[in-house]
Formats: C-alpha cells, structure tokens, sequence
C-alpha cells in the first residue's frame, strides 16, 4: 500500500476543524444528515488508537510500538467504534483515553496512518462530512469547503463538562487548556485554521443555527 493516496478534486468533502468543545461533532453529524452524506469523526480514531494501547499496557508516548500498533489496528469508525472487534464507542471517550490521546495524536507515525485511512474512507464513498484538527489543512486541503468552528474558553469546558458529568469545571478546563497546547504546538499536522476556512464562533449559539450557518456555506461554496 502506498504510503500516501492522491485524493481526486472531485470529492464532496465538507471539512470542519476546531478544539474540543467548539461544537464540531454536534455540527458535522447534523449536516451530513440535511446533506445526506457518510460522516466521520476523525477523533475517534486516535482515541481508538490510544484506547487498544492502554488496552495492551503500551505508554501512549512509546512512539515506535504506538506506531506499529496504529498499522496493524482493524478499525471502524461509524455509530459504533469497532477496535480489533471490540465495541469500545463509550470507553475512548473516558478520562482516561482522553488524556492519552494527545500523546498518540503528536505521533508523526500515526498521524500518516490515519490520514491515510481518511483519505481512503473519503474515496470510497466520493466524499462526506469529515470533521477533526487537520481535516481542512492536512487531510483535504482540496476541500471545496472548510469551516473551522470555534468558541470562548469558558463555553468550551462548559460544553464539555455538560458531557462527562462525573468530572468539574475547573478540570475539564484545565484538561483542555493542557490539549489545546499540545495540539496547536505539535511539529505534526497541528491544529490551525486553514488560509481559506470559515472561522465561525459558536459562543452563544446553539447547535442549530450554527448548522445552519454552515448550509448556508454550502449552498453558496459547494458544486452541487
């Protein structure tokens, strides 16, 4: 298998970028349902990757063995996330994988992996909705759009806190500060917005109207 793959012009990919809690999730998944399009959560697949290497007893920063083990991962990444056969679609969300998973997203080994994959998953299916931190600028800089969605700092661990309720404000938000250093800094693929995204701040918006925000974009923006 070549190491990379020459993804087509013709594509349909809606790319969405942002940190955690930016809404990005929420949002990808609504508008691949008005689009009709396959969406992925290209997060789910580092957490997957760091989910089978605490699994296994592997530090997430032993950088060749994490390596080696992305290569080798059976994964599908849908409503269910599927690791070496093994639902774990509520485990890669835990504390604990969320802490991992910056250490296994920074692997430059990864990181070719699992873009690879996407590109391949985009191919498959003449394109779809793909939301992640390097979707517009790594993945499919070709993208006819890319959205990178953002919010304040005290709305994002808001949102996010909502989602674990067995963890604090003060340390979700601590834990996202610490990730969104280590993502934004990394020499691989780091998190930035893209020179021809559309940075839309979701502070104070609700799902909705930033999906609609976002259709808005494509009516205008994307070949029909």
């Amino acid at each position: 298998m070549p190491d990379t793959l020459k993804v087509p012009h013709t594509l349909k990919v809606i790319a969405i970028d942002g940190p955690a809690g930016s809404g990005k999730s929420t949002v990808a998944r609504a508008v691949a349902a008005r689009l009709g399009l396959a969406y992925l959560d290209t997060g789910a697949m580092y957490r997957a990757v760091a989910f089978e290497a605490m699994r296994r007893g592997i530090e997430p920063d032993d950088e060749q063995t994490v390596a080696e083990l992305s290569r080798q991962l059976e994964l599908e990444v849908g409503e269910k996330v599927m690791v070496n056969g093994t639902d774990a679609t509520v485990e890669i969300r835990s504390p604990e994988v969320t802490r991992a998973v910056s250490s296994v997203a920074a692997n430059p080994a990864v990181r070719k992996e699992m873009v690879l994959r996407q590109r391949e998953w985009a191919a498959r299916r003449g394109g779809g909705v793909v939301e992640g931190r390097d979707i517009g600028t790594v993945v499919f800089p070709q993208a006819p759009l890319k959205v990178y969605l953002t919010a304040s700092e005290d709305e994002r661990a808001s949102r996010r806190t909502k989602e674990m309720l067995d963890r604090d404000y003060d340390r979700v938000a601590a834990d996202m500060a610490r990730r969104d250093q280590i993502d934004s800094t990394r020499a691989a693929s780091p998190l930035t917005v893209a020179a021809d995204a559309v940075e839309l701040d979701t502070t104070g918006l609700d799902a909705e109207a930033v999906v609609d925000a976002v259709m808005a974009l494509i009516a205008e923006r994307v070949p029909q």
